[in-house]
This record gives structure tokens, sequence and C-alpha cells, in this order.
């Protein structure tokens, strides 16, 4: 007789319950700082709607649909949004300088250790300032989460990073070439075009899979996931930045090189903390490179989500400003050492059939 494992005992049982409420009061303990680190720094907290006539256009992140129905009864589709960042950068057009917001954010086709179907975002900007300071802000709120939660490191899955000390910097181009040999600017034009055809070779020379239909953008995915990622955040954290263009569907390109975009991501233990953009603020071109993302998403995976025009004439008015997104849910995680996301979440969504 083939024995069959009970199904684990829902979150609110008590015993369960017990198990994760250490966690939770965790995070309590962090939300409050970080709060307070805002306030310290004159940020102003916002509250942004969740319901949005866009979720987003990047390619691969999937939104849950709705709709409003109206006192005719026409529909009008809205979706819950993948990020405040447009309700935000609205904000700052409307005259704001520094805002933060913590935001329950969405996003479907995600779940795991590390994602959740829904899961708090912590947002925060500087107009007028560039994206380095975001640099500095994500060094300060790594070493206050440890010291609000009494730890001197972070932890996942029995791997370290020290929070006290100072981020390494590591370009995107720097990272390929350390942890797979490649060239990554070898195959960008001058203008931020892409030689897919170039990528692929230095990839199967370095013992990668290529697929005759994968695209400059895959192959680019591929060497970041196999060979860079799990490379980062490893005794202390990581902070990859200067992506290619192609890649930073949001940010400005920069000064220096205009092949590489004002993006980072910041990464301790292995696992990718937050995004962020020194601002593009020219609406002609977000529109092109919006454009460009939903045409990749219909390509993929059969559909497209709307282009928030309201957004896009916003952005006409927007001052220069830096942006942040920061996986608070994960921060916590690391901060106490847990192994699932479902464990730092005070009610997490139910499991769906497979």
């Amino acid at each position: 007789m083939t024995e069959i494992n009970p199904a684990p005992s829902p979150w609110w049982t008590p015993d369960v319950h017990a198990d994760r409420r250490p966690f939770l009061m965790a995070r309590n303990r962090i939300q409050a700082a970080l709060r307070g680190f805002f306030a310290t720094n004159e940020f102003i907290e916002v509250d942004t709607a969740t319901l949005q006539v866009s979720p987003g256009n990047e390619a691969h992140l999937h939104a849950f649909r709705t709709e409003a129905i109206g006192h005719s009864g026409a529909t009008t589709p809205l979706y819950l949004h993948t990020s405040p960042e447009f309700a935000c950068k609205k904000l700052l057009t409307a005259g704001e300088r520094r805002i933060a917001c913590f935001a329950h954010v969405y996003r479907n086709r995600e779940r795991g250790p590390l994602h959740h179907p829904e899961f708090t975002m912590v947002e925060w900007y500087r107009a007028g300032e560039t994206y380095e300071v975001l640099m500095r802000d994500c060094a300060d709120i790594l070493a206050l989460a440890a010291l609000t939660v009494g730890t001197t490191k972070l932890a996942y899955r029995g791997q370290g990073c020290d929070p006290f000390v100072e981020p390494e910097r590591l370009t995107v181009a720097e990272a390929f070439k350390r942890h797979a040999e490649i060239d990554l600017l070898a195959s960008i034009g001058d203008g931020g075009e892409t030689d897919r055809d170039r990528l692929a070779e230095d990839m199967r020379r370095n013992g990668f899979r290529v697929a005759a239909d994968d695209t400059w953008a895959d192959l680019f995915s591929r060497v970041l996931v196999e060979r860079v990622e799990p490379c980062l955040g490893f005794g202390r954290a990581t902070i990859l930045c200067e992506y290619p263009v192609s890649e930073a569907a949001l940010a400005r390109p920069a000064p220096h090189d205009r092949r590489v975009a004002e993006r980072f991501e910041l990464y301790a233990c292995g696992v990718e903390l937050a995004n962020a953009f020194g601002e593009l603020t020219d609406a002609a071109e977000q529109r092109r490179r919006f454009e460009l993302e939903m045409a990749e998403k219909q390509r993929v995976y059969g559909e497209a989500y709307p282009i928030d025009e309201d957004f896009l004439s916003a952005l006409h008015a927007m001052p220069e400003a830096s942006g942040i997104a920061l996986g608070f849910d994960r921060l916590v995680m690391l901060a106490t050492g847990a192994s699932r996301i479902d464990q730092v979440i005070w009610a997490p969504v139910a499991e769906t059939a497979p």
C-alpha cells in the first residue's frame, strides 16, 4: 500500500502560527525601523492605489486582471499592480521630492521559497539625486535590519552575508567576465543595439546551451541566472550595476557609456533584494521601450498589457530622480534566517492546484 503524506497544517492552526510568530514579530520590528529610517531622512510615506489601468510593461512580469463595472454595466479592464512605481513617479511630477511606499503588490505565475503571488514591496524615490545615493541607502538598510533583530549576519540556506561590510560594486560586464568568461559589451553596439550571434558564439565557447530561437535577451538571462547570480552576495552584499540598456526599460543610459544604463540590483546570500534606476524621463523613449517589451511579451506569452498614457503624460514633467524597489519580505527572511517567504508573511495566500 502506498503511504500518502498528509497535507501540511494551515498557517492559522495554533501550532503552526506559534512556529511562525517569531519571524512575524521580527517583521514588524524591521518595518518600524525602516519607517524610522525614512522619517529621519525626510521622506514622506505615501499610499498608492492597487488597481491600475496598466500593471507595468515588462515582458516577463505577469499580472492579475480584473474589471470595473460602471453604472451602465459597461466594463473596464483593470489590473492589480506589480509595483507602485507609476503612481510614485506621478507624485514626483506633482512636486514631492522624497517619497517612500510600503505596497502590497501582485505577480502571477510566481510561487516558491522566494516568491509569493502577493508580497510587500518597499519603494523609495529621491528627486534630484543620483542612483549612487540609493546604493548608500541599501547598505544602511541592510545594517539596520540586522541591528533591529540582533543578528550579526544575513543568512539563507546555510550561506551568510555580513550586513555591516560595505557592499561590493560590480558591473554586469565585470560579472560576465569573472563568472562566465564572456565579453558582454562586445555584443552591444554604441547605441545599445545587441548582436545575438556574437553573444551566442561566446556562450558556446564557454559551455552554454544555445538554441536556434534564443534571442539576445534569452541568452543574456541564461548567463545571468546560471553563472552570475549564484555567485553574488556571499560574505558581503553585492551591488550589480550598469545593466545593458536593453535590459533596463525604465532607466536612463549611463553618461559615460550609452551601451549600459543606470540600473543596479542588490544581492545578499545569492538572493536578489532590490532593483534600482536612475529614472528615465524621456516619455517618447519610454513609450518605445514599453512597446518593445509588450511585443516580446506577446511573442512569448501570447498576451500584452496596455500602456498607462497618464503615466507617459506625467513623465514629460517629472524631475530627474532615482528610485528603488526592495522586496521587504525577502529582507526579513535574510535577517531572521527564514527558509521560505511564507514564514514571514502574516496571512499567506492559499496554494492553488498545480
